[in-house]
């Protein structure tokens, strides 16, 4: 079952990844940008989403992707831990995210596929 050890785990192995409390909760950053963070009930975990992506993904799969009321105006999604398939779907959305706030000198790391 994966779980929000699992999110840690995978973040900081992202080049340049560091871990940092901000708003008394986990966040992850690289070159000082944040990319994920864990609230407290680390039931779920936040990601840097475009926001024209993140309506279509939340159609998509509503009961995965959401965003608090609070949020609506970010360019950021929510991820229920429960509803990933396996480690391999986590590790796509986080390196998404990662690749998002990440500076382009790293970007060769993981090589666009589009």
């Amino acid at each position: 079952m994966i779980d929000s050890t699992d999110v840690r785990r995978i973040a900081l192995s992202l080049p340049e990844t560091v871990e940092k409390i901000a708003w008394d909760m986990p966040t992850f950053r690289v070159a000082g940008k944040m990319f994920i963070t864990i609230p407290d009930d680390e039931t779920s975990f936040a990601v840097r989403c475009p926001i024209h992506e993140r309506q279509e993904l939340i159609a998509a799969e509503p009961r995965k992707f959401w965003v608090p009321p609070h949020e609506a105006g970010s360019a950021w999604v929510r991820v229920r831990i429960a509803e990933l398939e396996d480690l391999d779907e986590l590790r796509d959305i986080l390196v998404d995210s990662w690749k998002q706030a990440a500076p382009p000198r790293l970007s060769d790391v993981f090589p666009t596929t589009d």
